[in-house]
């Protein structure tokens, strides 16, 4: 059996055994059905814009404070959880530098996320699993670990009220900002869309608008919001997006890129797609756009072809929303197939968005101490597609954004001279050994 030994990071303190907690029912107050409907919590609108929205409004009818800035006050509440003591260490103590180099990537010595933490499994060949509510997910969190939820509101103006009935104001599942209780930078956050609908981890049109818009609304260049499939180390299959502030540009920010020529929609739509030159990872630029609605939904059209042909990938969404980097990787399928050097399986960094935008979360001290911009180079080449396998993929990726024809000259999206895949594109495949899992 091929497997992949890993330990994956606990995002919530209810992430334990199911064993231990099916007993104890719904008496904790949780985001589960049975609690979630019939109680109240801090709400916040984000404003409709004119470029359209992403769904109907929710009607208001809350007392208000003041206008809220939405950065601010998710910060507020995130260190009002850590005075609590819900996190499960202190990162504002983690030790952070600057490695020396040309892209100056970030490290940070963060030993406490390494402890505490449950084995789990799940596929890594497969980026599009059924969701399991068996297995830890979101609605079995506290809801002390909740910050507000986020919902699109009625008006052209942001809105925040601490107490809000959930039935009263919403027929559908609210959008919750929950603390992620492993962070690896201040104001770690999750975003989990439609909480009760209970999706997997895989990418839908309003979805990824909502995440969009949450960039958006923190107008702040250092927020950023990220996304992992299943099989490019996302470590919970229920719809979850990531966010944190770091207050320093991250190096593939700062990579220069070229811009594509694409043959339909671009100069209508005013999107440009640009690709990363001289950068570790192989990815696309998206910006632009007439609204930030039609540039989400490029983005999402893409991610949507990528996960149902089988190809992992993370998002990082920054510039306040406007700029938004697609980057599919292949780390973990070259971990099943031991293709990953032990030097760097030593390290146990599981190169997910963080890692791969330059912000690297390392776990050993002597990684910590040792850490050079060669190491970091040699870690995200072993992320990246081949220059074969990504012109392919990128042929697909345009082609689902609407922003090139299809091109009969284009194979299989997963094809390769010693190709793992060999399903047709239609669907989700397999490319690894039947029992290979994480």
């Amino acid at each position: 059996m091929l497997t992949i030994k890993r330990i994956p990071t606990v995002l919530s303190n209810y992430q334990e055994d199911n064993s231990e907690r099916e007993e104890a029912g719904c008496g904790r107050n949780c985001l589960g059905k049975c609690c979630l409907p019939v109680s109240n919590l801090s709400l916040y609108t984000f404003k409709k814009n004119q470029e359209g929205s992403c769904e109907d409004g929710v009607m208001n009818s809350f007392k208000e404070q003041s206008q809220p800035s939405f950065l601010k006050l998710l910060l507020e509440q995130w260190e009002d959880r850590m005075s609590r003591g819900l996190f499960r260490y202190d990162v504002t103590s983690c030790e952070t530098k600057i490695i020396e180099g040309k892209y100056e990537f970030i490290a940070q010595l963060n030993e406490g996320r390494h402890l505490k933490k449950r084995p789990t499994e799940f596929r890594v060949d497969q980026v599009l699993q059924p969701f399991d509510d068996t297995k830890f997910n979101f609605t079995k969190v506290g809801q002390e670990e909740v910050l507000f939820r986020f919902e699109l509101g009625n008006d052209r103006n942001s809105h925040f009220y601490p107490d809000a009935a959930v039935v009263a104001e919403s027929c559908h599942s609210p959008n919750i900002i929950a603390i992620n209780v492993s962070p690896i930078e201040y104001g770690h956050v999750l975003l989990i869309p439609r909480v009760l609908d209970c999706l997997p981890q895989s990418i839908d049109h309003d979805s990824f608008l909502l995440a969009t818009y949450m960039a958006k609304e923190a107008a702040d260049p250092y927020f950023r919001v990220g996304y992992n499939s299943l099989g490019a180390f996302a470590t919970i299959n229920h719809l979850h997006f990531q966010a944190y502030h770091l207050a320093i540009p991250f190096p593939i920010e700062k990579a220069p890129s070229q811009r594509i020529f694409t043959e339909t929609g671009l100069q209508v739509r005013g999107i440009i797609v640009s690709q990363l030159l001289n950068y570790p990872v192989r990815g696309l630029v998206f910006e632009g756009g007439n609204s930030i609605q039609e540039l989400s939904n490029a983005v999402s059209s893409a991610c949507i072809c990528l996960q149902n042909n089988n190809v992992p990938f993370n998002v990082l969404i920054s510039g306040r929303g406007k700029r938004i980097f697609l980057l599919p990787q292949c780390y973990a399928e070259k971990q099943a197939l031991g293709e990953v050097s032990q030097e760097l399986r030593d390290t146990q960094v599981n190169p997910a968005v963080w890692e791969i935008g330059g912000h690297i979360v390392l776990k050993r001290t002597k990684d910590y101490e040792d850490a050079s911009e060669a190491y970091v180079w040699r870690l995200l080449g072993e992320v990246s597609l081949s220059e074969e396998r990504f012109q392919r993929v990128k042929a697909y990726i345009l082609e689902a954004a609407g922003l090139q024809e299809p091109s009969a000259e284009v194979g299989n999206i997963n094809q390769e001279e010693d190709s793992l895949h060999s399903q047709p594109p239609a669907r989700a495949h397999q490319h690894l050994p039947q029992d290979c899992k994480v």
